[in-house]
């Protein structure tokens, strides 16, 4: 066990030098948004960051360790081995006995889905925050509307939110305010929190997808809030909550560690512009199980900086699918690595599991395994796109590209809707390699054959492969060696020096 921790905390060591690198970059955790940023304030949640990952209790003074919990199993192969439903988190997510309850109402909340709730809220916080034991209650059975929120940490130890009622945004876009333009409820700086309680956090989105450029096109693009975002945490818990009409996206996990997602369920029209389910950026170690997504973008999407995602059991659709990306915009340099989907039913969704990169970008994608997936209805089931273009003018062409290579591919059965069921568009300087297709069976809906395309897509197809991937094989392309990988003080430097890439409306 001893030698096990030890690896654990150099591995942690080595990941706190490559954020703190980031976090030079990533100042906002959306759109110009800064969290704790500027004069004293932001020099304070700077140094509490630091004591966060550094293994500091964030105030906490009686020597507890934040991460630890009676009903929390850190072994993780047990972890691996359990089988997790959402109704098994149901259980575990009762009114919790024994603790300091700070309940909303006590400090004047109204719930009554009207009155502005917001001050009561964040008063109920502070007291929570530096209780040990304490409860952040929602009450069930009413309506909180609660303008933008900042939720901040460090708080005392074993922290529960629970959220048994629903908490509503403001429905008037004219209503939010402008220091808070990309965010709605932050959750920053905590250790081991748990957010959970089976209640809602619905965003009001209908009025911001109306003024989005992608269903008005004579608009201008802007940002919108993400429902709830988990900012600079680690050893955070989010189970058995509903999130639905999000402005834009759901649920964001940024700059963070070791969080946990299960039972998490996402509503929201199949038309509702960019409201991605759940969405990784910078951050390590991330388990996402046991999720039902429906909406209008990604159900799940990993963006730069992202390592370790564990993805499994998960129901997407209707939606574009789970995604790695995108990334490389605006030529910017770009890490994923180490992840994996074990499981999923994806429906009426315009794609299955996808990678997709803008052209111009650096970096690399590598070391992915999406296995188990079951299609009913899908536009194009696997997705590699190296061209990716989300823009209302042409993109360029351009000779460098994001990297992707140890991808695989198995189990993915079911159907498409389109006759590209397997599309694998590469870059012909940087081409996709060591692509593996094991125990593939796609079919039409209609009955129709489909087809596999490749373009500078190279490795090997094992098993039963339907449709046939002989492109595989066959259509070696130029550009760099696939073992020309950068080393590790490449890649923090790479990180250091690149923009901070954030999901928008283009």
């Amino acid at each position: 066990m001893e030698a096990g921790g030890g690896r654990r905390r150099a591995r942690s060591m080595l990941f706190l030098a490559l954020v703190l690198m980031a976090m030079a970059v990533a100042k906002t955790v959306s759109g110009g948004d800064d969290v704790g940023a500027g004069g004293e304030e932001g020099d304070h949640d700077h140094e509490q960051f630091l004591k966060l990952w550094t293994g500091g209790r964030g105030g906490d003074d009686d020597g507890e360790d934040h991460l630890s919990w009676d009903d929390d199993d850190d072994d993780e192969e047990e972890e691996e081995a359990e089988e997790v439903t959402a109704s098994a988190w149901a259980a575990k997510c009762r009114p919790p006995m024994g603790k300091n309850v700070v309940n909303v109402d006590s400090f004047g909340a109204a719930g009554d889905g009207c009155s502005d709730d917001t001050e009561a809220f964040l008063n109920a916080w502070k007291k929570a925050c530096s209780l040990n034991n304490a409860v952040f209650l929602v009450p069930g059975g009413r309506r909180y509307k609660v303008g933008a929120a900042r939720f901040m940490g460090p708080c005392k130890s074993r922290l529960i939110v629970q959220i048994q009622g629903t908490i509503v945004a403001p429905e008037e876009p004219s209503e939010w305010d402008a220091a808070s333009q990309r965010l709605w409820l932050l959750f920053s700086g905590l250790a081991g929190a748990r957010i959970q309680g089976g209640g809602v956090v619905d965003g009001s989105g209908a009025k911001w997808w109306a003024n989005s450029c992608k269903i008005d096109r004579s608009k201008p693009c802007k940002g919108a809030p993400t429902a709830l975002t988990i900012d600079s945490c680690r050893g955070v818990r989010v189970r058995n909550l509903r999130l639905q009409n999000a402005q834009q996206m759901h649920l964001t996990v940024s700059r963070s560690r070791d969080v946990r997602l299960a039972g998490v369920r996402v509503d929201s029209p199949e038309d509702s512009p960019n409201t991605d389910g759940i969405h990784v950026a910078d951050s390590t170690a991330v388990t996402i199980q046991a999720c039902r997504i429906a909406t209008g973008d990604d159900c799940i999407s990993i963006s730069n900086g992202s390592f370790a995602v564990r993805m499994k059991d998960i129901d997407c659709g209707p939606g574009h699918g789970i995604s790695i990306g995108s990334l490389g915009q605006g030529g910017s340099f770009a890490a994923v690595e180490g992840v994996s989907l074990d499981g999923a039913r994806v429906r009426r969704a315009q794609n299955g599991v996808r990678i997709k990169t803008w052209q111009g970008g650096a970096g690399y994608v590598r070391d992915v395994r999406f296995a188990d997936v079951r299609v009913d209805g899908v536009d194009h089931p696997i997705v590699i796109d190296q061209f990716y273009c989300d823009s209302r003018s042409p993109c360029r062409n351009r000779t460098s590209n994001v990297r992707v290579s140890n991808v695989m591919y198995r189990n993915i059965t079911g159907t498409a809707r389109r006759a590209e069921a397997i599309r694998l568009a590469c870059s012909d300087a940087v081409p996709c390699v060591d692509i593996v297709l094991s125990d593939i069976n796609l079919r039409r809906e209609d009955g129709a054959e489909v087809q596999t395309v490749c373009n500078c897509a190279m490795g090997f197809d094992d098993g039963r492969v339907r449709p046939a991937a002989d492109c595989l094989r066959t259509s070696p392309c130029g550009g760099v060696s696939p073992d020309d990988h950068p080393d590790d003080g490449e890649v923090k430097e790479k990180l250091d020096d690149a923009p901070p890439v954030r999901h928008t409306e283009l």
